[in-house]
């Protein structure tokens, strides 16, 4: 409730300084290619109204700042630093024009399976190394740093992906990746890696105190051994037993986070067709913000507002071996 009431105020906010800015998602490609044609400057002043809504001010000082003249950048009226609106952002230092930035982070959000780099590297005529870069960058800006918890009736489950191998059986886990889900009816999803290669106790158990809060009214899931004991005093524990082939008993089932799999493993196979697990977490990122924001009609404005807020990404950062 918080979260609704303080986006529809800064929306307002926003409408009342900036009307024309607000960019809902019936703007569609068509529409943002007109409303921005190409222009870094069109971008920049985008930006500049995301960024400041009052005016700019230092990054150093918080103090007003002016523009400085046949430049895109602000002189500090009290400390002098001298900055423009990309510095200290995920955009500081990128060569790449503002247009293909804005035209990358619409597709990658209206792309409901996501979209690859190499998809991206023929839409935008740049190079793989561009386009794979550009995409983790806008995946970093779109992680939960501090993500609320579930509450009312939460369904959790495990998969696994990865490690298909010619002449192994399906009960087989070698080289599989466990991924923990959690969604509130109605709501928000939760996705995480697990290092483990088995849904034990000990995982299953610190999952569900991590995304769910300590009223929950209800807990579901499958049998799993590793799920007793979940529940407590406020919170109630239900299963459907999928091996006796019960999937539905009443409103008792797992087929929301189900369908969230679902989703995520086509993305895999017609976007993607294979992801790394050093970067599993970056795209569940993406995937998480992408499902949590689908009534969001301010999407791109958000997405753009996150990118804005996020510190520059270096490319070492993504190629250096995992610990």
């Amino acid at each position: 409730m918080l979260y609704r009431f303080v986006v529809r105020h800064v929306s307002r906010m926003l409408y009342l300084c900036h009307g024309d800015l607000m960019m809902p998602q019936e703007t569609n490609l068509v529409n943002l290619i007109a409303k921005f044609g190409g222009s870094d400057e069109k971008c920049r002043t985008y930006l500049e109204h995301l960024k400041w809504p009052e005016g700019p001010k230092c990054d150093l000082c918080g103090s007003k700042a002016t523009k400085i003249a046949n430049r895109p950048q602000y002189d500090c009226d009290s400390c002098h630093y001298q900055f423009s609106v990309t510095a200290h952002t995920i955009f500081h230092d990128s060569h790449l024009p503002l247009w293909k930035w804005f035209l990358a982070t619409y597709l990658i959000v209206e792309s409901k399976k996501g979209m690859s780099a190499n998809q991206l590297k023929r839409t935008l005529e740049v190079s793989y190394k561009t386009a794979w870069y550009l995409c983790h960058r806008i995946r970093k800006a779109m992680t939960e740093v501090n993500p609320s918890k579930l509450s009312g009736i939460v369904e959790i489950d495990e998969t696994y992906v990865g490690g298909k191998k010619r002449y192994v059986g399906r009960g087989s886990l070698e080289g599989k990746t466990m991924v923990l889900g959690a969604i509130q009816r109605g709501g928000e999803i939760r996705l995480r890696v697990d290092k483990g290669k088995k849904a034990t106790k000990n995982a299953l158990h610190h999952f569900v105190l991590e995304t769910t809060t300590a009223n929950t009214k209800r807990l579901i899931t499958d049998e799993a051994p590793g799920y007793v004991g979940i529940a407590d005093a406020d919170t109630t524990h239900e299963t459907v037993n999928h091996r006796a082939e019960e999937w539905v008993r009443g409103d008792v089932h797992t087929n929301s986070i189900e369908g969230v799999w679902s989703l995520f493993k086509r993305s895999i196979v017609g976007s993607y067709h294979q992801i790394s697990t050093k970067h599993m977490d970056a795209y569940l990122d993406e995937f998480e913000w992408r499902f949590n924001q689908r009534d969001n009609q301010y999407l791109f404005r958000d997405t753009m507002l996150r990118l804005l807020a996020s510190p520059k990404m270096e490319f070492k950062e993504l190629i250096e071996k995992s610990a």
